[in-house]
Formats: structure tokens, C-alpha cells, sequence
């Protein structure tokens, strides 16, 4: 028999376009292991109001936020923590009392894998994309020391507004640059989408590459990472993002923090 689920159960949950069973599978199966009363639920919606409001007015503990609502959700919060509103996107809103904060754990876990993997911060970037996750890794970057880098957006008034607020260039596309570090921050690749099975940019770009940072999570090996993968690069994946802002989330919710193994443990778990 599994947890039994009482009046008491504290219910966190996401909000996605298109939810997945990641964020469902990896908190649960940490409940399970610490033995929490608490239980995890991914949702979708056409009423951002309503649900924002549901997660007040129903006590819900925590509710993770995905595309496209990181930047759409912070008119109804409370109050911001300095990881959210430093660049303005939300992932994460911790509910206390009908109090709502946000918080952004998309920046801490992108900033930790940057410092994990010693990748140069006198490397050239490109990052593409201008949307919540574009500006967790372009403020990311320029917390790192990241000096010579382009946002690159069809989007100008979204792209050149987020070049500009870090110090970086704009450019519509990558045209004739050959970054030494490329990030994809846009939908291409992502499982269940019109471009699944596409790459983001010019195989070519891919080849001239030193490291290739995927934020896409599912699948973790997109055609990106595989490309990359076969030309021998470093790689950060979206998997790996996801794992790491989802152990954020989960201290923020319960308090509790993990062990590297039990983590890691859910992460596999999480992509079974």
C-alpha cells in the first residue's frame, strides 16, 4: 500500500503548456522516500488568474512554472525574491498563509552547472532565445563573468530588450558567428513539438562548437545533444537543469533537503 493521502496532505503542483511526468515523478518519489506528507500534481490551464488564485485561496504549498507562464504569473505575486526578480521570470511560487513569493531556481541550477563544468567565461556564447529560460542563462552568464556574448532572437523588442539589460549584443540570427559556446533556450527540439526532430541551428555550428548547453529536458538527448555528442563536445543538458531546479524547488516547499543520492536516484526515476 502506498502513502496514504488525508485533509492534511499538503498538495504541490506545475503549470505547463504541455506538462510533463517529470516534475510529478521526481517529487513524489521523494515524498515516498522521506517519508513526507505531501504529494505532487502537473496541470495545465487557459486561466492563469484562476489558477494563481486556486493556489491561494485552496492552500496549495508550491507550484512550479513552465513555459509560457514565467513571466505572465509575476502580476499575481506577492512578493519576488531576488532570484525571480532579478530578470524577471518565475519558476517557482512557495505559497505561505495565502502569501504568495516567486522565485527563479532555473538561474541557480544553470549557474551551478556552468561553475561545475569550468567552462571558460572568456568563451564566446550565443544563447538563443529571448524567453524565461533565455533569461535565466543570460543572467546566468553574466553572473559568471561571461564578457563576449549574443542573444540571438527573431523576437527584437523580447531579444534586443534582454541583449541590453546584460551588457550583450542582439542579433536576429546567428548569420556567419560560430560561438564557442552555444546555448539553445528555444522550444526546437522538445518532445511533443512542431520542431521535435530539428536542430536549432546549422549542423555546422554545432561542429565549431567547444560546449553545447540544451536547456530542452525531454527528450534529454535532442537531436542538439546527440549532434554534440558525436562531434565529441561538452555538453550540459536540459535533464540536467531540470533535476537541479527541481531539488530546489522541493527545499523551497518542504525544507528539506536531500541527499546527492537520493537525488539522483529520483532524477532516474523521474526519466524512467
Amino acid at each position: 500500500m502506498g502513502r496514504e493521502i488525508t485533509k492534511d496532505t499538503q498538495l504541490c503542483m506545475s503549470l505547463a503548456a504541455r506538462p510533463s511526468n517529470h516534475g510529478t515523478r521526481f517529487h513524489n518519489f521523494l515524498y515516498d522516500e522521506l517519508g513526507l506528507d505531501y504529494v505532487y500534481k502537473a496541470f495545465t490551464t487557459t486561466d492563469l488568474a484562476a489558477a494563481i488564485a486556486g493556489i491561494r485561496a485552496l492552500g496549495i504549498r508550491g507550484c512550479g512554472i513552465s513555459m509560457p507562464y514565467k513571466e505572465a504569473c509575476i502580476q499575481y505575486m506577492d512578493a519576488m525574491d531576488d532570484s525571480a526578480a532579478a530578470i524577471q521570470s518565475v519558476n517557482t511560487i512557495v505559497n505561505t498563509d495565502g502569501h504568495l513569493r516567486a522565485y527563479n531556481t532555473d538561474y541557480l541550477a544553470v549557474s551551478k552547472l556552468l561553475a561545475d563544468r569550468d567552462v571558460p567565461a572568456d568563451s564566446t556564447f550565443a544563447v538563443l532565445g529571448s524567453g524565461g529560460m533565455a533569461k535565466a542563462v543570460v543572467a546566468a552568464l553574466r553572473d559568471a563573468g561571461f564578457t563576449s556574448g549574443t542573444v540571438v532572437a527573431r523576437n527584437e523588442r523580447t531579444g534586443a530588450a534582454l541583449a541590453e539589460q546584460y551588457g550583450y549584443t542582439w542579433r536576429p540570427d546567428l548569420g556567419s558567428s560560430r560561438p564557442q559556446l552555444l546555448v539553445n533556450a528555444t522550444p526546437v527540439g522538445m518532445a511533443g513539438g512542431p520542431a521535435a526532430d530539428d536542430l536549432p541551428v546549422e549542423p555546422g555550428v554545432v561542429d565549431l562548437a567547444e560546449t553545447v548547453f540544451d536547456v530542452v529536458a525531454l527528450p534529454a538527448l535532442t537531436p542538439l545533444v546527440r549532434r554534440a555528442q558525436a562531434q565529441g563536445k561538452k555538453i550540459i543538458t536540459g535533464a540536467e537543469v531540470i533535476a537541479l531546479q527541481a531539488l530546489e524547488q522541493f527545499v523551497l516547499y518542504t525544507g528539506v533537503r536531500p541527499t546527492d543520492d537520493q537525488v539522483r536516484r529520483a532524477s532516474a526515476f523521474s526519466r524512467a
